[in-house]
């Protein structure tokens, strides 16, 4: 088998993602790679092809123990034989795997970077033939990401330790340019191929909302988000409580996760949100390392996080399927200062030297104060994560609450010209909040200690509301104006644009909403129909279709005792709805359905949806006259169903043959629809479109693929052989968009398509 083969068989998919197919090359070819993908981007896959392709074990050194089961759990399901070895197995089931894994059994293997160091497994790697270690979440292995794990520095000192090196190969989703060279320094990755595809989730709506009652927002959120499936992150436990415990009694479905829970009851309430028996879970950061569960709707921060590595980490799990979700952030002042004590308080990294502690803590402050000016910026919050990550775009997404706002640009010079010269004039003392408490002329006890009652600013913008105010100044200091130290108590000083207010008189100029509150992105009515992903346009009959589908799905999650999105995910099942597919050649295009979970569930997901589609009254004579291997599971033999009376099916007749015209350029439409004008309408049953679209696509000549989480055909490489070409049209709203056009030779083949099916 080859890695297209391979991809096919057990994965279910007939392309390589942006990245992967290189990535997958250079390890086939011996070479180290550092790999930096988005999730949901497919990093996985970049070393299980491999994996499959290669003599000997591959090691998957992964943080958490949750994230390997997954990980197994999926490889099980797709006919690929792995384990795990983690704290999670009793001794016996432990040593088993050893053994099973010296037996060859499992060419993947996932492994705690904890297990290296232990004896019992020192002796298993050494007398094991090792071909590859994959190191998932690499970033842990950097004291400047945002999860630094001592742990991970032990993963060279083991790869030494073995007689041979294996490849090494590293992937991360979140990792800024200094993260990414100090993965390759730590892992000491030998001439690596490092592939960064880009941030950038397009399927992820992003909005920041600094609301005055943060329940009544996130319940009003989950009012118009019925069945959707999130999680809830707070800075705190205590904070976990309370959400929890709230929208328990306003009647959710909804669990709970942090540190300060006994193992049973944190094991337990993540198994009821991964299996779906409650769809929404409250957590601290704790929670979601590895998660793969597929079809989170949205990701709420009940709370500012501590910088945007973690932000955008955790608002990642939403969307994993490539279905549009949301994240919405709810920033509150008192944020940053639990955040600022959290830093100033952090019992991690004991180990480090006082020097070094001492650095990564004025690090993490400088992270919390760019996490705090992205809950401000008035700019596309995308551009604003990407520009973070070092992506530089547009400055327009079209799918954030800042580029859906009504903005207007307003002259703030006044404003900027007494805040700036009462930070002079206080010869750059204090904090944000008396600089603006001055101008705005409080009466409070600090400002008074301070003398700034005295400050020639002082009142001077009594009538400016402060939130206001407030706006400006982190205005001032994203643009350079002003900018605050890093020290514990976080100073404003003048930084080096501020003369050009000051002493030039330069205008300053600031996008600011009209309204002040930007609305989350909800539906005006309740969804129709809870199970249906947020902006999937589906018929009624989709709807219906969609909801035995997923009724069939959860009933065989249930027998198997797994997460129902590893049977499939919401977007294979949403493909399955759009397809429509009644034969296994058919059910094979669907994304992600390969051989085996084909052979394992194809057939009862055919018959649901052929079910499904009788009720409907929608004809699937044709889907049963084409598969012959179609077979009632309890039965012997193909299924038979009794002959419909009426009229025959489409087919190409001498006397049709006789009177087509063909024409140099056609569309599908207008060439279908003069063949139904040449047919005997009263003994003859109409041609669709669709079955012709479904016929090029079976005998390849018409490809499906994804345009914004959108199903779309195209030509291959036959289609265009045989004449059918694209030519490129914009909306209305400003979207590029294919049209498919057949010529003469396409229009010939399409005859002789349609004869050789009615001779069949």
């Amino acid at each position: 088998m080859d890695k297209y083969e391979i991809l096919k068989q057990y994965f279910g998919y007939d392309s390589f993602r942006e990245g992967q197919e290189a990535l997958i090359d250079s390890l086939l070819a011996g070479r180290d790679v550092l790999g930096v993908m988005p999730t949901g981007a497919g990093k996985s896959l970049c070393y299980q092809i491999p994996a499959l392709l290669m003599n000997g074990i591959t090691l998957v050194i992964s943080p958490l123990i949750s994230l390997m089961k997954d990980q197994v759990s999926s490889l099980n399901q797709a006919g690929v034989h792995a384990a795990y070895l983690n704290s999670s197995l009793t001794a016996s089931q432990y040593y088993k795997a050893l053994e099973y894994a010296r037996d060859g059994r499992y060419p993947i293997i996932y492994v705690a970077p904890e297990r290296l160091e232990t004896a019992e497994f020192m002796d298993f790697a050494l007398n094991a033939e090792i071909s590859m270690v994959a190191v998932d979440e690499a970033h842990c292995v950097s004291q400047w990401g945002q999860d630094f794990r001592p742990s991970y520095l032990k993963i060279v000192e083991f790869i030494e330790k073995l007689p041979r090196r294996p490849i090494v190969c590293a992937f991360t989703a979140t990792a800024t340019k200094e993260v990414r060279d100090d993965i390759i320094d730590i892992l000491m990755l030998q001439d690596p191929l490092v592939m960064t595809t880009g941030f950038d989730r397009p399927n992820l709506y992003f909005c920041v909302q600094s609301p005055r009652d943060k329940y009544a927002v996130l319940k009003n959120y989950l009012d118009c988000h019925p069945g959707d499936c999130g999680i809830i992150y707070c800075l705190t436990r205590k904070g976990v409580e309370e959400v929890c415990d709230r929208l328990t009694d306003d009647g959710f479905s909804v669990t709970r996760y942090h540190a300060g829970l006994s193992d049973s009851e944190r094991r337990k309430n993540q198994d009821d949100f991964i299996f779906d028996r409650r769809l929404i879970i409250v957590a601290t950061n704790a929670f979601g390392m590895g998660i793969d569960k597929s079809n989170v709707r949205f990701v709420v921060h009940y709370n500012m996080p501590k910088n945007m590595e973690s932000y955008y980490q955790e608002a990642g799990r939403a969307g994993r399927d490539g279905e549009p979700s949301e994240c919405i952030l709810l920033y509150g002042g008192q944020d940053v200062i639990t955040n600022q004590l959290f830093i100033d308080h952090n019992q991690e990294n004991q180990e480090l030297d006082p020097v070094t502690r001492a650095m990564v803590q004025e690090r993490d402050r400088e992270r919390l104060r760019k996490m705090t000016y992205y809950c401000f910026t008035n700019e596309c919050l995308r551009d604003y994560i990407l520009r973070y990550f070092g992506e530089y775009g547009s400055n327009y997404c079209g799918n954030c609450s800042n580029c859906l706002s009504q903005f207007e640009t307003v002259d703030v010079t006044d404003i900027a010209r007494s805040l700036i010269g009462c930070v002079e004039s206080s010869h750059q003392r204090y904090g944000t909040t008396v600089i603006i408490d001055t101008v705005h002329g409080a009466n409070t006890a600090k400002i008074r200690q301070y003398r700034m009652d005295g400050n020639p600013y002082y009142a001077k913008l009594a009538d400016v509301p402060v939130f206001k105010l407030r706006q400006v100044l982190n205005y001032l200091l994203l643009s350079d104006y002003l900018a605050i130290t890093n020290d514990e108590y976080a100073v404003v000083k003048l930084a080096q644009k501020a003369r050009l207010v000051t002493e030039e008189s330069e205008q300053v100029l600031m996008k600011m909403a009209k309204e002040q509150e930007h609305p989350a992105k909800v539906k005006s009515e309740k969804k129709s129909r809870k199970s249906l992903p947020s902006g999937t346009q589906f018929t009624e009959s989709e709807n219906a279709l969609f909801e035995r589908l997923r009724g069939l799905r959860t009933d065989i999650a249930r027998e198997e005792n797994l997460p129902p999105y590893i049977v499939f995910s919401d977007k294979t099942l949403v493909h399955m709805c759009v397809v429509k597919p009644l034969t296994k050649a058919q059910m094979l295009t669907v994304s992600g359905v390969g051989e085996f979970k084909y052979e394992k569930y194809g057939l009862r997901f055919v018959e649901c949806i052929r079910k499904a589609l009788d009720d409907l009254g929608i004809d699937t004579e044709a889907g049963t006259e084409q598969e012959a291997d179609i077979k009632n599971p309890g039965a012997e033999g193909a299924m038979v169903r009794p002959a419909k009376k009426g009229k025959t099916d489409f087919s190409i007749t001498e006397e049709i043959l006789s009177q087509i015209h063909y024409s140099d350029l056609t569309s599908l439409s207008d060439f279908v629809g003069q063949l139904n004008d040449l047919r005997d309408d009263q003994s003859m049953k109409r041609l669709t479109i669709k079955s012709v679209e479904q016929q090029l696509i079976d005998e390849g000549y018409l490809e499906l693929y994804f345009v914004n989480q959108r199903p779309a055909k195209r030509a291959s490489k036959k289609g265009k052989e045989s004449g059918i070409v694209s030519e490129t049209r914009v909306s209305e709203k400003g979207n590029e968009y294919d049209v498919l056009f057949y010529k003469e030779e396409a229009q010939r083949m399409l005859i002789k398509m349609l004869t050789d099916k009615g001779k069949q």
